[in-house]
C-alpha cells in the first residue's frame, strides 16, 4: 500500500499543476476563413437579368408547401403543385420565391421538424435548380441549414431566431440573408400578447433588440432584413398603426420587409366584408406600392400579379421624373 507520504506528495503535485493550468489562457481557436458572402438578392450591389435594382422593391412571392395555411392551404403541397406553382409565382413577377412547411396561421400547432422538410427540402432542390431564388421560411435551425446547403439565398424565420437557439449560429455560419420578424410568441397563443401602448414604438424598439442580439451572437449586420410581424401578435388597428409608422422602423438603417398580403386586417378595405381571402389581393397591391413608395426592401405577397403591376408603375414614374 502506497505510504501516506508518498500520497501527500502525488495530491501536492496534482494540485500545483491544477494550479499553473488555471493560470494559463485558455486556448482559443481563430477560424482564418472568410465569412460566407452575404447573397445579393439582400444586399443588392449587382444588377443581374431578373434581379432587382438597389433601390427596386423586390417582391417575394409566397409558396406554402402545408395542408393548414390560412388562404392557400392544400393548394400547393403535392410536390409537382408546389413547383408548378412556383414557376408561375416567379412568371407572375416574383423576384424570390419564399418557401414554407409550416403553417404560422393564428391558432396554428406547430409540426414535427421532420414532416417540415420532408415538404420543403425537395422543392428548394428543384426550384435552385431551375434558377430561382428560393427564401426558406422556417424557425427549424435544422430546416433552414438544408434549405441553405441546398442553394436557398435567404431565411425567412418569422421568430427572429428566437424559437431555435441554434438559428443564429447557422445564419452566422452560412451567410444566408436573415429575414428577423417581431416576434411575441407562436401562432397558438401569440394574440395574448397583443397589448401595447405605443404600438410602433414597442414594436420597433423589440426588432432593434432582437437585432442587436444577433449580432452579439456574430450575425453580421448587412444579412439581416427587418419585419414588423404584420398580424403576428398585433390585432386589427395595430397593423394600421404598424404600416402607418414605417419610417420609424426603416429609421433603424436596415432593410425592410412588408409582409401584409391577404391578411384579416384588410378584411372589407377595398373588398367586401367577409369576402375569401384571395379578395384581398388588391389591398395588398396598395400596401406594396405605398411600401415601395418609402423604400422598402421588399414585399412578400401572395399573388405577385397586381404588385408587380404597381410597382412597374411607379418604377416608370420614378424613371420620367429622373
Amino acid at each position: 500500500m502506497t505510504d501516506l507520504p508518498t500520497r501527500r506528495s502525488r495530491r501536492l503535485a496534482e494540485v500545483s499543476q491544477a494550479r499553473a493550468a488555471a493560470a494559463e489562457p485558455p486556448t482559443v481557436a481563430i477560424d482564418l476563413r472568410a465569412p460566407a458572402p452575404v447573397p445579393e438578392i439582400v444586399t443588392g450591389r449587382r444588377r443581374d437579368r431578373g434581379a432587382p435594382a438597389d433601390d427596386r422593391t423586390r417582391v417575394m412571392g409566397i409558396l406554402n408547401v402545408t395542408p393548414d395555411s390560412f388562404s392557400d392551404g392544400g393548394l400547393h403541397q403535392a410536390y409537382d403543385a408546389a413547383v408548378q406553382h412556383a414557376r408561375e409565382l416567379v412568371a407572375a413577377g416574383a423576384d424570390i420565391v419564399d418557401v414554407g412547411g409550416e403553417s404560422t396561421r393564428p391558432g396554428s400547432e406547430r409540426v414535427p421538424v421532420e414532416v417540415e422538410q420532408q415538404r420543403v427540402l425537395p422543392v428548394v432542390q428543384q426550384l435552385v435548380a431551375e434558377g430561382i431564388t428560393v427564401s426558406v421560411d422556417t424557425m427549424n435551425a435544422s430546416t433552414a441549414e438544408r434549405s441553405v446547403d441546398l442553394g436557398a439565398a435567404i431565411v425567412n424565420d418569422v421568430s427572429g431566431g428566437l424559437a431555435d437557439d441554434d438559428m443564429a449560429r447557422v445564419v452566422r455560419d452560412t451567410g444566408a440573408g436573415f429575414v428577423v420578424m417581431h416576434w411575441r410568441g407562436h401562432s397558438d397563443r401569440m394574440y395574448r400578447n397583443a397589448e401595447y401602448v405605443h404600438a410602433v414604438d414597442e414594436v420597433r424598439r423589440e426588432v432593434e433588440l432582437r437585432v442587436a442580439e444577433l449580432i452579439v451572437l456574430g450575425v453580421r449586420q448587412e444579412q439581416v432584413v427587418i419585419d414588423p410581424g404584420l398580424g403576428f401578435a398585433k390585432q386589427g388597428v395595430q397593423n394600421w398603426e404598424i404600416l402607418a409608422g414605417y419610417e420609424r422602423f426603416a429609421s433603424i438603417g436596415l432593410p425592410v420587409l412588408v409582409a401584409a398580403s391577404r391578411k384579416r386586417f384588410l378584411d372589407g378595405v377595398g373588398s367586401a366584408a367577409g369576402a375569401a381571402p384571395k379578395e384581398r389581393d388588391l389591398a395588398t397591391a396598395a400596401i406594396s406600392l405605398l411600401s415601395a413608395e418609402r423604400g422598402a426592401w421588399g414585399v412578400r405577397v401572395h399573388d405577385p400579379a397586381p404588385t408587380r403591376a404597381v410597382l412597374d408603375v411607379w418604377d416608370a414614374w420614378r424613371a420620367a421624373r429622373s
